[in-house]
């Protein structure tokens, strides 16, 4: 058998139902995983040790007596710090953030802390999650297992590197532009961006969702059975549906028409290690007899700019009632970011949610000829861990989001999954995008191409 800290929550699950390990040993290997990696990678807000092992004996016991709450009972997970744990604060990222325990468990919290899942603490994120990497005025700055010099991505960026570290085969990211998808490219994980409303979150926003981050596709579809149970606090929600995600995860990919975007039509061009994986993975779905086609880029300029713009505006609105000792504690490159908006009049604003909502209507319409899409999930793979953003440019914040934002907008369901690696050993990430709602059939692509992707390398250990 595999080390506990690298077995899958369905190998967990399936050793728990025979009695062969017990939620507790398993909890001590993740917390002794913890302890062999944190101060390399500051993954971890919070770590809740004694309240973590507490639910494992919970766990224990109802597995003893054959009446787990789920098949994820007794299963480690972290949760991302802006998504409330009752008794935990919350302060998203920044030392400005309000350190008052949560009063209540968000629906997210509430559902794994129902399914049984063992709670080991909360993961780290930049300020207000308006960074696509792991740089915190509260947390520090997060590293990439996988080199320790380079970016988790972000801004679920403990969440990503805890799953390479070995901490939990679960957890729970947040996802606004790519906050999901872009930590499970740069760890070589996977992570999937429900479609909007498939998560019931609260309080809902535009575009943000809750997403699972684990090393299979299996695990996350273990992890999505609970989290889309219905919450009535979430006002936006889908419909609950009834769904077998496990049972749907097989079926043949022969004969789906797949668009492949290589470009995303503003932005850096993807490394040519990114290309050449992302066209790999078009010709091994090709191989397995689906028709794979070039998609032209949508996302403009224009576009990209109103989303920034978009953003600056909502994040200002926040920081503006602030008081002023706390907006000092605010990351330096947020406040001069969201500050550029002071100049935007009213109008300014309303022409940048026309260009979100543009977004929203090219990338719908880019799905018309296709099943899925194919993309890069980055154009780059992980860059230096103390930058904010790629060139530390506060103007230029968004530059390699291209790929994954307009599908926030648009509300439909994408993955990422690691595709291979570039000369330097960094992953990358394989984005697929599903026509809205088709959540399972995003799950489904990405278990096919887990079957047809290149061996991926052993999982890193901590330094000696």
């Amino acid at each position: 058998m595999s080390a506990l800290h690298d077995l899958s929550a369905h190998e967990l699950s399936t050793a728990y139902r025979a009695l062969k390990l017990s939620p507790v040993e398993v909890t001590r290997a993740a917390l002794a995983r913890i302890d062999a990696w944190e101060k390399r990678i500051n993954a971890m807000y919070l770590i809740d040790a004694a309240g973590a092992l507490a639910m494992a004996a919970a766990s224990e016991e109802r597995w003893r007596r054959r009446k787990p709450l789920s098949a994820i009972d007794g299963v480690p997970i972290t949760i991302k710090d802006n998504i409330a744990v009752k008794g935990t604060p919350a302060p998203f990222g920044t030392a400005a953030g309000d350190m008052t325990p949560s009063a209540s468990d968000a629906p997210p919290t509430a559902r794994v802390r129902e399914a049984g899942c063992v709670l080991l603490g909360k993961t780290t994120m930049p300020d207000f999650g308006m960074l696509a990497s792991g740089v915190s005025s509260l947390h520090g700055i997060t590293r990439n297992p996988w080199n320790l010099a380079r970016n988790s991505a972000g801004s679920s960026s403990g969440a990503g590197a805890a799953i390479v570290a070995g901490y939990g085969p679960l957890a729970l990211g947040t996802d606004i532009g790519g906050s999901v998808r872009l930590p499970a490219a740069y760890n070589g994980i996977f992570g999937l961006k429900p479609s909007l409303g498939r998560v019931p979150i609260y309080p809902p926003y535009l575009g943000r969702v809750v997403g699972p981050l684990t090393r299979n596709i299996t695990d996350a579809a273990l992890l999505m059975a609970a989290l889309s149970r219905p919450d009535a606090r979430d006002y936006t929600a889908l419909p609950y549906q009834e769904i077998d995600w496990t049972g749907s995860l097989t079926g043949s990919v022969r004969g789906k028409k797949l668009g492949l975007m290589l470009e995303a039509g503003v932005g850096p061009k993807p490394q040519p290690a990114v290309h050449q994986a992302v066209a790999m993975a078009g010709k091994a779905f090709a191989h397995a007899g689906a028709i794979v086609e070039p998609a032209a880029p949508f996302f403009t300029r224009e576009m990209l700019t109103g989303l920034d713009t978009f953003f600056q505006a909502r994040l200002l609105a926040e920081y503006e009632l602030l008081p002023s000792e706390r907006k000092a504690r605010v990351l330096p490159f947020i406040a001069t970011w969201c500050r550029r908006a002071e100049k935007l009049s009213a109008a300014d604003a309303l022409r940048a949610l026309g260009q979100v909502f543009l977004m929203r209507e090219k990338a719908v319409a880019a799905m018309r000829k296709f099943d899925f899409l194919l993309s890069p999930t980055s154009p780059i793979t992980a860059y230096e861990a103390d930058e904010a953003a790629p060139g530390n440019d506060p103007g230029k914040p968004f530059e390699h989001i291209g790929f994954t934002a307009p599908f926030n907008m648009s509300e439909q369901p994408a993955c990422s999954i690691c595709a291979g690696y570039d000369v330097d050993g960094l992953p990358i990430g394989l984005q697929i995008v599903g026509r809205r709602f088709d959540d399972v059939g995003v799950l489904r692509m990405a278990g096919a191409y887990e079957t047809l992707r290149p061996s991926l390398r052993p999982w890193p250990e901590p330094p000696r």
